[in-house]
């Protein structure tokens, strides 16, 4: 240890005069984290962390001033502190890009689980780094924040140590978490230590403790919420609950000349350590030849699975898994080598039933530089949506595959038939998502989503068999949709658009209908979307109709006519779930026809 209590009580008194004249110049921000967990911050950056090395997450987002001043402070090349929650100036949370923030937090609970996202990278990319994450009472309210440490428990991650702001107080008043939260931790397979969040010889001791051991560290650090103001102890001390004149006496009674020149001194040392942002890789799928077998019905799952065994062999950097689902999602192939406590030389892991914790877990592997593929069922979806949202908000390159993806899912009911979710997903901005019918669309859907490093994407799949419609030789499936059955005859009088295990249908429909009507396969909406007008006029000719097993609204961007379905589905066999809601192409392409008429 290289700063004693007396360094670092000016250390931790600049980090705070710092922070509130950031929240001042913003009349904006969290004065009462900043006020109680300085002197726990200032501890971990003075004589722990290793820049380069190891990573701090601040969990509890909203102590971004306090961040911010901390790591401008020791050396990280940060906006201006007074451009603070102004527009182009650092942002109200902290976001992933920010030199020396390695994860966007501030939805609670979140920055835990990327936590343990870069201690499980770290294992994987054999290195020694450490991560050290400071949490709030609201983070461990959340139930992602649960599923995360259940999770880093179970794979005994010994590199990570959560501190805990335990300061007793939220927004509403009194902190509502588990009455015993370090037994929890405990039964988790946590190590817990408890200690005084402002003896600075106190916390020291404890992180010092935090280096030895076999499992994940907790340290309960008791703080004082907006320590030394009028709010102090209170939940008015949260945000901003002093006026002006409080914070300003407070910033100039905290000012430390002699802090700054130590912080000084620490980035000067610090002048050659880099955080440089992670370089993605992209595999090689020249060789990934497969041979698909077009005269069999089969689902785009098991497509999937096939080419993904192939990926797996291929890419060390692609860490799969599943929410305890991996057979079911055709994740877990035969290329996969399972990732456990006493081995971190594999590439698969079973998170668990916690589709949330995965996706956050996922988002801090994505972060150190991995490329994590995480499945479940699409209906499920919305449990890990708010990770889903923060990848794409970030930029992580994750991959998300979603099986099961309609009605036709069938008898487990209504419970597991996604209805609102596929389209709810195409509305999130910097996201793929694709929705393949065949071999060909499998493949350009993962080659797609493994050469986009500047986005998330997802792989909607089917559980039933689908009927193998051939992509034309030539189709630029680039576009995000092309012709996959042209019209026989002369001019277009109709275009059905359709996705994954609606072509077939659509195909049928379309031969029903006679001549003149195209069969176009959209397997990725928002690249469509993207192309000029020129090309869309070309590909959408006629009276257009959608045809998709989801809800139809959005749809009506494209078409004059949707068949979807605008309810909730019902138990039985998945084929007459199907034809019950009018998937049926009979009962299609005579509506279409009767419009035609019109």
């Amino acid at each position: 240890m290289r700063y004693d209590s007396k360094d670092l009580q000016e250390m931790s008194n600049a980090v705070r005069s710092n922070a509130l004249k950031a929240i001042i110049s913003a009349k904006s921000g969290h004065v009462g984290i900043v006020l109680g967990a300085a002197d726990v911050v200032t501890n971990i950056f003075a004589n722990f962390l290793r820049r380069g090395t190891d990573r701090f997450v601040l969990s509890a987002g909203h102590g971004s001033a306090l961040l911010y001043s901390v790591l401008k402070l020791s050396g990280y090349e940060l906006p201006p502190l007074d451009s603070f929650r102004k527009l182009g100036g650092l942002p109200g949370h902290p976001e992933f890009g920010i030199p020396g923030v390695f994860a966007t937090t501030g939805p609670l609970g979140q920055g835990i689980g990327n936590a343990a996202g870069l201690a499980l990278a770290a294992k994987l990319q054999k290195t020694d780094g450490r991560v050290f994450c400071l949490c709030s009472d609201g983070d461990l309210m959340e139930g992602v924040a649960q599923e995360a440490i259940a999770f880093a428990g179970r794979y005994k991650l010994n590199n990570l140590v959560v501190v805990w702001d335990d300061n007793g107080i939220s927004i509403d008043g009194a902190a509502q978490t588990d009455i015993d939260v370090p037994a929890r931790m405990l039964a988790a397979g946590w190590r817990v230590i408890s200690t005084d969040g402002h003896d600075f010889d106190e916390i020291s001791r404890a992180l010092n403790s935090a280096m030895r051991g076999k499992a994940p560290v907790f340290i309960q650090a008791k703080t004082i919420i907006g320590r030394d103001s009028s709010a102090a102890g209170t939940s008015r001390a949260h945000g901003l609950g002093l006026d002006m004149a409080e914070l300003e006496r407070l910033a100039a009674d905290s000012w430390s000349d002699n802090g700054m020149a130590l912080w000084a001194d620490l980035a000067a040392e610090n002048i050659h350590a880099t955080d440089a942002l992670p370089a993605w890789s992209v595999p090689d799928l020249a060789g990934i030849n497969m041979t698909w077998n077009t005269d069999t019905a089969i689902s785009t799952r098991e497509l999937s699975g096939l080419f993904l065994e192939r990926l797996m062999s291929a890419d060390p950097n692609l860490i799969v898994g599943s929410a305890d689902l991996g057979g079911s999602t055709n994740v877990k192939t035969g290329a996969a080598r399972d990732i456990v406590p006493d081995d971190f030389g594999g590439n698969y892991i079973n998170y668990g039933v916690r589709e949330h914790a995965m996706g956050a877990v996922m988002n801090g592997m994505a972060a150190a530089g991995l490329r994590p593929v995480g499945a479940t069922f699409l209906v499920f979806s919305d449990y890990l949506r708010p990770s889903i949202r923060l990848a794409a908000l970030s930029g992580l390159p994750v991959i998300y595959v979603f099986t099961h993806d309609s009605i036709a899912v069938g008898e487990d009911g209504p419970t597991h038939q996604p209805i609102e979710q596929l389209p709810s997903l195409r509305l999130m901005p910097n996201l793929n998502v694709f929705r393949p019918c065949n071999g060909a669309e499998i493949a350009a859907a993962w080659t797609f989503a493994l050469s986009d490093t500047a986005r998330p994407s997802c792989i909607v799949l089917s559980r039933q068999r689908v009927a193998q419609v051939l992509t034309p030789t030539g189709a630029d499936l680039s576009r995000g949709a092309y012709v996959i059955a042209p019209a026989k005859g002369g001019r277009v009088r109709a275009t059905l658009i359709a996705t994954g295990a609606e072509v077939p249908l659509a195909v049928a429909v379309a031969e029903k209908l006679g001549g003149g009507v195209q069969v176009v396969s959209m397997p990725c909406v928002s690249q469509f979307r993207s192309q000029n007008d020129g090309f869309k006029k070309e590909i959408l000719r006629g009276y257009i109709v959608a045809i998709e097993a989801a809800a139809s609204a959005s749809w009506f961007e494209f078409a004059d006519a949707v068949v979807g379905i605008d309810e909730y589905g019902a138990s039985g066999d998945g084929a007459s779930v199907y034809a019950k809601y009018g998937f049926d192409a009979d009962v299609i392409a005579r509506q279409i026809e009767e419009n035609l008429k019109k």
